[in-house]
């Protein structure tokens, strides 16, 4: 199996603002991200019908207890790929921890990476959590069934660290995006009615739609049922897997997709100043006073500001068969309080060739 690259690139930019000072922690001390697009440090060893690519170890940007792995990979019909991550202390090392089998086909594969968990730490679904901070980390991906003349290809891993413990200052806000509409098809997590929490592939499609209409491409603009099938995890069972959901985004030809950690709500203000709509994880029942606690997640698109600073969405939990609306403005402080709850996680959505916003703190791909 052949990996056309040259080198490996770690993307990890150093804060060029805002670094952290006696007044205490900068954002560059919450989350940080590794971008790698080049494989040929990685040892590659086989296996019984399947490759495996062992990463050199990779120096945490911080003292990280949480991190998420992104992959974009294309794969024919009958490989699969498995990615596993171990952490590294001075005085020994993690077993590895499967953090998903890609597709996730329950028959052939098995499922997602939750329900491990041992002395070191633990995966929730899509996330190792890990009881001691400050671990450097060490991949292993396994590329397997492959055959025939289309062979399995790697595009991109990202792996977003997180330190938990980190509450930085908030940050002012990016005005250019006040006033910024970025036009995104909407679409309901109601478009079938007989299955329930469609919020993520809903939000998937959405993006999608805008890339397919942006770039005149029409078969990025899918149903959500037809998202929901690709991205579903038979281990939660659900299709609420962060990981899996950018992975098939990523999957499709031109487009980059992973899952970051941002630390402000300004952050996401250069994305929509870029013009690139960003789904954010964020209760609904956070969203907007009076809601009935769901006791679950939530995802929907951000996709613009009102000239106040609030923020306009594209949220699927509307049904428009009961006269909701997909588009509505939430209040700022509202959006903050409820991202918060899944430590600013976001989807990172758009065309490899895209310009994207400057890197201020390293916690998105580098360009």
């Amino acid at each position: 199996m052949q990996l056309r690259h040259a080198a490996i690139l770690f993307l990890v930019t150093c804060a060029t603002a805002q670094s952290a000072s006696a007044a205490g922690p900068g954002p560059e001390d919450q989350c940080r991200f590794i971008g790698i697009r080049d494989f040929s440090a990685f040892e590659a060893g086989t296996s019984t019908n399947a490759t495996v690519l062992l990463s050199p170890l990779l120096t945490a940007p911080l003292a990280w207890n949480e991190l998420i792995v992104s992959w974009n990979a294309v794969l024919p019909s009958n490989a699969w790929l498995k990615v596993e991550v171990m952490g590294r202390y001075p005085d020994h090392a993690t077993a590895y921890y499967t953090l998903g089998v890609w597709p996730p086909d329950p028959i052939r594969n098995g499922p997602g990476g939750g329900g491990q968990a041992d002395a070191d730490g633990r995966v929730n679904t899509d996330t190792l959590v890990l009881n001691r901070p400050g671990a450097d980390a060490r991949l292993r991906l396994t590329l397997a069934g492959a055959g025939g003349a289309m062979r399995p290809r790697l595009k991109f891993l990202g792996l977003s660290f997180l330190d938990n413990r980190v509450q930085p200052a908030a940050l002012p806000p990016n005005r250019a995006a006040w006033g910024k509409i970025i036009p995104t098809p909407e679409r309901s997590q109601h478009a079938a009615s007989s299955r329930p929490g469609l919020c993520s592939p809903a939000s998937l499609a959405m993006v999608l739609a805008r890339w397919g209409g942006a770039l005149r491409r029409p078969e990025l603009d899918l149903e959500v049922t037809t998202v929901a099938d690709a991205v579903n995890d038979p281990a939660l069972p659900g299709t609420g897997n962060w990981s899996f959901n950018t992975a098939y985004a990523g999957s499709l030809p031109g487009l980059r997709a992973y899952v970051a950690r941002l630390s402000d709500l300004c952050e996401i203000e250069d994305w929509i100043a870029a013009g690139i709509p960003v789904v954010l994880s964020a209760p609904w029942h956070l969203l907007s006073p009076g809601r009935k606690d769901t006791g679950s997640g939530h995802l929907a698109v951000c996709i613009g500001f009102t000239g106040e600073g609030d923020v306009v969405m594209n949220d699927p939990a509307a049904n428009p068969r009961q006269g909701g609306k997909v588009r509505c403005v939430y209040a700022r402080r509202q959006v903050m309080d409820a991202w918060k709850a899944s430590h600013n996680t976001v989807y990172l959505i758009y065309p490899e060739t895209a310009q994207i916003p400057p890197n201020r703190f390293g916690q998105w791909e580098d360009r």
